[in-house]
């Protein structure tokens, strides 16, 4: 209650209306899988390893690199994770998150897959590292000398000067604390922008709280002014560029980078693992700056500059991961730096509502494809707001897509068959020479399909009669007769229509439950009901009255008016769409005695027109209709 102590005019803002309820996102796409680089957990990596945002697929290959195979130890691989987010964004995606799922020889993420590159300094050394273990990671990283022309000034004489400045002898324009300067003479010659550095040239600049420069030399000890007189010396300000030259022709460029923390570009912290400036780099740089050494800024970028060795090494792809691998772990609660991984890192993202796992359906033996399948479901079930896709086994015949159907059973999950042939992306087409192909599991286009449904029609809307994009053939030809056999089971077949081209042809789970039967109305009670839960937290601890009661109705019911106006539930009128009760009806005594509110709502959603059947017959010329 406001209180009221003294006398005035009081205004109060107060709302007359119900809450409204904003519906969450529907295509949100979450993989889970195998790619050549990218973020994942392992000992002593970088903290930032949760799932990736990718909105192109020219932003996956910067991230998880780019279509070429994965060089397992045990056998290189396609690499079907990347194929698919390119098949996902051809189709009409929008949004994926990609949680990659890395293996090494002995079932650990450890970081001998990680590529290095040792840089010895003339005290101590230091390290390139890639962010990421894989092979991708033996990158080329070229660090080059960048020199300012003279900044070598001295300070005029100013009776008014209570620092009495012009006593300080020579400083350097431009340059702050930790920077490292060249002093040469001014007869010259002088180098060339990326000449070597000589450590006996080069100073790092001490600036004191009056702003009066000193400069450490290579010997150490106490900082002292130029003991040369303003023109007898030559001053360059000395900074790096860095280039790292990654596959397919990828080039990140660094630039105006320092060696000391008080610099502004830092190359340690540019360049760092856990929050670089650039989130993608491929690299970072492992050292550690020692107050104790003023000279060492100076002793870095010579190095940096002159190893001979250029190109990073090490990085393996590792072992071929198995289902439990793609299922992954929780996060431990005890431990901040142990981050969730597979699937366990895409149930963090609570706007996912579409999930898949395309390398799943590619495993060689049955039973682990079965039971990567079965991870999947899983996941979706638990996380409940979301749906699995599922792919069929490659090369399946009728009976054996039929078994491999018939030993799921969940209205979380869909089964796509068969696979798809495309052009293979990474063998240019040559005149006279036959195009190579590549056979893919259908569920990056389907996904896609399903987000560029949402987008264009709706939730509700089935994501089927929808055409396949980017392909050349379906792996096998689905007539209506093998169709007439599959679709009862729920297999949904993608199909070839002359002069329609190629189309999802199916819309149906892999539930035995009727009530369940169809993709669409799956999606839309989990569209509604999270969208629910997820706009009335406000009511938890609320005064559970009758006040409480119809606001929470009005809020339900504006929201599925929406709903009913957009084509969703079926009925002539919003009372045969949905109903809304939150009452006395809906709770008892103990109910409320116990803090429960209950809210029942009932929803007739709108089921696909899947068998569209027109009856016609003969009738006489002078009949009475």
């Amino acid at each position: 209650m406001p209180e009221y102590l003294a006398p005035g005019v009081y205004v109060e803002e107060v709302s007359f209306r119900s809450k409204s309820i904003e519906g969450v996102p529907t295509s949100t796409t979450g993989f889970a899988g195998f790619t050549r680089f990218g973020p994942v957990q392992y000992a002593g990596g970088p903290a930032n390893v949760g799932p990736r945002l990718i909105t192109s697929f020219t932003e996956f290959e910067r991230v998880y690199g780019g279509l070429e195979e994965i060089g397992f130890l045990n056998g290189a691989r396609t690499n079907y994770l990347a194929h698919a987010a390119r098949a996902f964004f051809a189709n009409g995606g929008k949004r994926l998150y990609v949680s990659r799922v890395f293996k090494d020889a002995v079932d650990d993420l450890a970081s001998s897959h990680v590529a290095s590159l040792n840089v010895p300094l003339s005290t101590g050394s230091a390290d390139w590292r890639a962010r990421w273990p894989g092979e991708m990671g033996n990158v080329l990283v070229d660090t080059r000398v960048v020199r300012s022309k003279n900044l070598a000034f001295q300070h005029a004489d100013d009776p008014n000067d209570i620092l009495n400045r012009d006593s300080w002898g020579v400083q350097v324009q431009r340059v702050r604390h930790g920077s490292v300067v060249e002093v040469l003479p001014s007869a010259g010659p002088f180098p060339k922008d990326n000449d070597a550095l000589n450590e006996a040239n080069l100073f790092v600049v001490q600036i004191d709280s009056d702003g009066r420069q000193t400069f450490a030399a290579v010997g150490g000890g106490v900082p002292a002014p130029f003991p040369f007189l303003l023109g007898e010396r030559v001053i360059f300000l000395v900074e790096l560029r860095v280039l790292v030259y990654g596959p397919s022709g990828r080039l990140d460029s660094y630039e105006e980078l320092g060696a000391h923390p008080a610099q502004r570009r830092d190359i340690a912290k540019v360049l760092e693992a856990d929050d670089p400036e650039d989130e993608n780099a491929m690299v970072y740089l492992d050292w550690a700056y020692d107050p104790a050494d003023l000279f060492g800024p100076a002793r870095l970028m010579a190095g940096l500059r002159s190893v001979p060795q250029k190109r990073l090494s090490g990085g393996r792809d590792g072992n071929l991961p198995g289902p439990d691998e793609l299922a992954g772990k929780e996060a431990d609660p005890d431990h901040a730096n142990v981050r969730a991984t597979g699937l366990e890192a895409l149930a963090e993202i609570e706007d996912i509502a579409i999930v898949a796992m395309p390398d799943a359906g590619a495993y060689e033996d049955a039973d682990v494809r079965k039971a990567a399948a079965d991870k999947l479901i899983s996941h979706a079930e638990r996380c409940r707001y979301r749906i699995a896709v599922v792919d069929g086994p490659k090369a399946s015949s009728i009976s054996e897509i039929r078994d491999f159907r018939g030993q799921f059973d969940s209205k979380y999950a869909a089964l796509y068959h068969p696979w798809i042939e495309i052009l293979d992306p990474l063998f240019p087409i040559v005149p006279g020479t036959p195009p190579r192909k590549l056979l893919l599991p259908p569920s990056g286009f389907v996904t896609g399909i399903y987000a560029r449904s949402d987008i264009e029609r709706g939730v509700h809307k089935a994501p089927a009669n929808e055409v396949v994009r980017g392909l050349t053939a379906f792996e096998i030809n689905i007539n209506k007769a093998r169709q007439d056999v599959l679709n009862p089971e729920g297999v949904n077949c993608l199909r070839f229509f002359e002069g329609r081209g190629s189309r999802v042809w199916g819309a149906r789970t892999m539930s035995s439950d009727p009530e369940w039967k169809y993709v669409n109305v799956r999606r839309l009670f989990i569209y509604i009901e999270h969208s629910i839960d997820k706009a009335t937290q406000w009511a938890v601890f609320e005064p559970n009255n009758e006040r409480l009661w119809a606001n929470i109705r009005r809020t339900i019911e504006d929201f599925l008016l929406v709903l009913w106006r957009d084509g969703a539930l079926i009925g002539e009128k919003p009372e045969q769409a949905y109903f809304v009760r939150c009452d006395r009806s809906t709770m008892t005594q103990n109910d409320l005695d116990n803090g429960r509110m209950i809210c029942l709502v009932g929803l007739a959603p709108s089921r696909p027109a899947e068998f569209v059947i027109f009856r016609v017959g003969q009738w006489t010329a002078d009949a009475k209709s």
